[in-house]
């Protein structure tokens, strides 16, 4: 997989996955939509640890920096 986040999308993410177990571990957000906040914040977490988000790939959207070419 190719990379597709830039860092400052990567910390976003982290941080909103921070607030999404916040609210759930505080019992503030409760049920169903415990467990579907969740389910977001893991696959934040995970799609900023290797870098690539899936949706991005379907919509050929990308925030990393653009690579330079090596001649």
């Amino acid at each position: 997989m190719k990379n597709n986040m830039g860092m400052l999308d990567k910390s976003i993410r982290i941080i909103i996955a921070a607030m999404l177990v916040y609210l759930v571990n505080t019992d503030v957000v409760t049920g169903t939509l415990s467990y579907v906040l969740s389910a977001i914040a893991i696959m934040f977490v995970i799609t900023s640890f290797i870098g690539c988000c899936p949706v991005y790939m379907l919509w050929g959207f990308t925030s990393a920096p653009k690579e330079e070419d090596e001649i």
